[in-house]
């Protein structure tokens, strides 16, 4: 073991090199949004004059989040409760006048008068949606990132919305579960990187102005790793993977200031993350200094009971308040039980105290004792206008991900003569919109096949088949289940509201508006092939839009499998089969096993579910409007049995070699992704050259510049992301072959050239030894510029 370059503790490293002691996570020398207001003496005035004169049935009702009902009205008892003084918050309660009723009661008719904060999903976004989150991560494009929520948070604001649960910053790297759609991918210094842009996006500099909402980090923490990728599954990581790959996009969500924390629903090493000291107040509180609110998932306090560690839901209430849950979504065990467990001294009332005054620290910092109420005509001016719709369709754009492009299959020309578009989401208004679609409505989408039409010329006949049926139930075995799947189970939006997402149209009304016949069953859809086949023969070319439904991703919506659903890959097989020229549209929420279509079609676009602009979106780039420049934040695996994958994997004793049987590897498939994290094509060609390094030896504590030329050699203007990757080639403890340490997407002309500069700090080369110290060794370090994972050119620097 090589002696280490010892800078202090892990804690005191940070606070003398002003490095993250979190390895995924940059750190830029900013102070924490939150820096100027923590220590202002008059909200903390006015929080300690509340408590002073609140009940206890009052400060237990600051700790009360209830849901709303369908379509975002309150509850009758909402009323009630508002009055006495004994509710905090609700969630699902939406529309600037009925949020102004509700209100209303808390302030005028409540003895002291303390507003309540209204709460909704506001994922990626309120009535315009932007790509889902995984797709908006697709961009690398933090910019665009920071202005989709910033345009999600005008909305939900000006409809009487305070706090958004968003961004998810869960690090997944098993496709298998259906939540990676509402996160960054599998990267955490990606994911750091688009949680601090998310968090600026939703709050600004200010969460109590008119057009921001309070951001909540979630789910704190490790949900990703759920074994086995099915949602809500234990999780049991080391505290060094924890620190290493899970921490840094909390840590980056923290620093820049985000208002509210949610715990997660998982078991974490064998304490569930809502009962969790360790994660909630050793980390939260005592290492990083967050004095924002910790809300609970939903109902996930009284599912202690389940998880085992209480033995009903009075002793839930205690663990989880005294771990640091401050507020209680839905279920009612605080409001039920706190003062008995009080007058029994199982519960500390300080420890209420504490908790009410994160909760009232965000009320006051959100401006809601000022402002309680939202603007009725605003509400009706802002919601789904054209800026908003162009911001949509830009940031779809930049979201999309071009796999594979050969022969130059796209993009099409406007002019083409005949074009088929085939498959089951080409005209799905719900399914584009994705998963947590807040108050979109599918009236408002452009789907795909409105997106080519309206992009191609007056003399272009564009004809439609549906070609196979898709929906959750399809993804059913007829063996060995006897019950169907529910879609939306626990909190998916809310009520009957959550039952409309993702389906899409019913096959009955696509069918309609397709050529062929209705598709109902095995045999409709032999019919409906035929059918695509035959527009596939009499087209010059074909746009096939396969994938998933929005509502196979998602909360709840683990999958055993990750190839196309249905007949979809039978229908891609028949109509390539015709040998024209075909571009392969994905819409979907997680990577898929796609390695048929990777090898036969010659063209496939990643369009993710690209929101209510995403048929423009799509129809942009087909056609060349648009050079995609987006990158994958995730893995795509060749099948199922390679996840978990994850491009910064672990060495091994036995790396893998062909060569070798006896290495690291599978007998039926090769160890390799499909498409690796951080592809992504262009229609043009980019270059990179001239790799340099400021120094071949730093100091621990010093600094490197790494620098690379970037040239656009073809004939299109086009973006390129240049990646920058190191790995430690011999440390204490094993480390990853490489880490993402940098990045920039910049737009070139063609011929243009620019030189990009990273800068290498201690806190990119750092790690955690055996005793969990934040230490940076001396040795040998490689370094990669790329525009993906895979290739690029390498360099060398030593640490002395």
């Amino acid at each position: 073991m090589r002696i280490a370059a010892h800078i202090c503790g892990a804690l005191l490293c940070a606070a003398a090199l002003q490095l993250s002691p979190f390895e995924g996570a940059p750190f830029d020398g900013a102070v924490s949004a939150h820096a100027d207001i923590r220590n202002d003496a008059d909200v903390e005035r006015r929080i300690e004059a509340l408590l002073a004169k609140m009940t206890l049935a009052e400060k237990l009702g600051q700790l009360q989040q209830l849901d709303g009902e369908a379509k975002g009205q309150y509850r009758p008892e909402h009323l009630e409760l508002a009055r006495r003084g004994l509710l905090g918050s609700t969630l699902n309660v939406r529309g600037a006048r009925r949020v102004n009723e509700l209100q209303r009661v808390a302030v005028k008719e409540s003895r002291l008068g303390i507003p309540l904060i209204f709460a909704f999903d506001v994922i990626h976004g309120y009535r315009t949606l932007f790509p889902i989150p995984l797709g908006e991560a697709a961009s690398w494009d933090p910019d665009a990132v920071e202005r989709a929520a910033a345009v999600a948070a005008t909305e939900a604001r000006a409809a009487g919305v305070h706090w958004t649960f968003a961004p998810m910053v869960d690090i997944a790297r098993d496709a298998r579960w259906g939540r990676i759609a509402e996160g960054a991918g599998e990267d955490p210094y990606l994911g750091a990187v688009m949680a601090r842009a998310s968090v600026r996006g939703f709050q600004g500099d200010d969460y109590s102005r008119p057009n921001r909402v309070v951001a909540c980090a979630k789910h704190w923490v490790a949900y990703g790793a759920a074994e086995a990728g099915r949602d809500y599954n234990t999780v049991d990581v080391s505290e060094r993977t924890l620190r290493s790959i899970y921490f840094p996009p909390f840590k980056a969500a923290v620093d820049a200031g985000v208002g509210t924390i949610m715990s997660a629903f998982n078991d974490l090493n064998g304490v569930p993350a809502s009962a969790n000291r360790f994660a909630l107040t050793e980390v939260l509180r005592d290492e990083w200094h967050f004095d924002g609110a910790v809300v609970s998932d939903y109902n996930s306090v009284v599912e202690l009971v389940n998880h085992g560690i209480a033995r009903d839901k009075a002793e839930a209430a205690s663990r989880a308040l005294e771990a640091g849950v401050d507020m209680e979504m839905v279920s009612r065990a605080y409001v039920t039980h706190g003062a008995r467990l009080v007058d029994q001294k199982r519960l500390s009332l300080a420890t209420i105290d504490e908790a009410v005054r994160r909760v009232l620290r965000v009320k006051l910092r959100a401006g809601l004792f000022e402002q309680p109420y939202a603007d009725e005509a605003r509400e009706r001016s802002v919601l789904l206008t054209p800026e908003h719709r162009d911001a949509a369709r830009e940031i779809a754009g930049r979201s999309m991900v071009l796999l594979k492009n050969e022969n130059n299959r796209l993009p099409l020309a406007p002019s083409i003569g005949s074009l088929a578009v085939i498959g089951p989401l080409a005209d799905d208004r719900e399914s584009i919109l994705g998963n947590w679609t807040g108050d979109g409505r599918p009236e408002d989408a452009v789907t795909v096949l409105e997106g080519i039409r309206t992009a191609v010329s007056n003399a272009t006949s564009v004809r439609y088949a549906e070609g196979v049926t898709i929906s959750v139930e399809s993804l059913l075995s007829p063996v060995g289940s006897e019950r169907p799947i529910r879609q939306a189970q626990g909190r998916a939006n809310e009520g009957p509201d959550r039952l409309r997402q993702g389906y899409g149209e019913s096959a009955e009304a696509r069918s309609a508006k397709a050529e062929g016949p209705s598709l109902q069953g095995v045999a409709a859809d032999d019919q409906g092939i035929e059918a695509a086949v035959r527009i596939a023969r009499e087209a010059e070319a074909v746009v096939l839009v396969l994938g998933e439904t929005g509502a196979m991703s998602g909360e709840a919506a683990s999958r055993s499998e990750l190839d196309l659903p249905g007949r979809q890959l039978e229908l891609a097989k028949r109509v390539l089969h015709v040998d024209k020229p075909t571009a392969i549209v994905l819409m979907n929420g997680r990577p898929l096993a796609i390695p048929w279509l990777a090898e036969h079609a010659d063209a496939i676009l990643e369009a993710w579910f690209p929101g209510t602009e995403g048929g423009h979106a799509v129809a942009d780039v087909l056609f060349g409007k648009v050079n995609p420049g987006g990158k994958l934040p995730v893995t795509f695996p060749r099948n199922v049995g390679q996840v978990p994958i994850h491009y910064d994997y672990k060495r091994t004793g036995r790396p893998p070699s062909a060569s070798d049987k006896y290495t690291s590897k599978y007998l039926d498939v090769p160890w390799t992704p499909l498409f690796p994290f951080g592809h992504g094509l262009s229609y043009t060609t980019f270059e990179l050259r001239d790799l340099q390094v400021s120094a071949s030896r730093i100091a621990a504590d010093g600094t490197l510049t790494v620098s690379a030329e970037v040239a656009n050699v073809g004939r299109r203007p086009g973006d390129e992301v240049v990646q920058l990757y190191v790995q430690d080639v011999v440390a204490s403890v094993t480390r990853p072959v490489q880490r993402l340490r940098g990045f920039e997407r910049l737009t070139l002309a063609p011929g243009a050239t620019r030189r990009v500069s990273f800068t290498l700090g201690p806190a990119d080369l750092g790690f955690y030894d055996e005793q969990m110290r934040w230490v940076i060794e001396p040795g040998e370090f490689r370094i990669r510029v790329s525009n993906s994972s895979e290739g690029g050119l390498t360099e060398r620097f030593e640490v002395k």
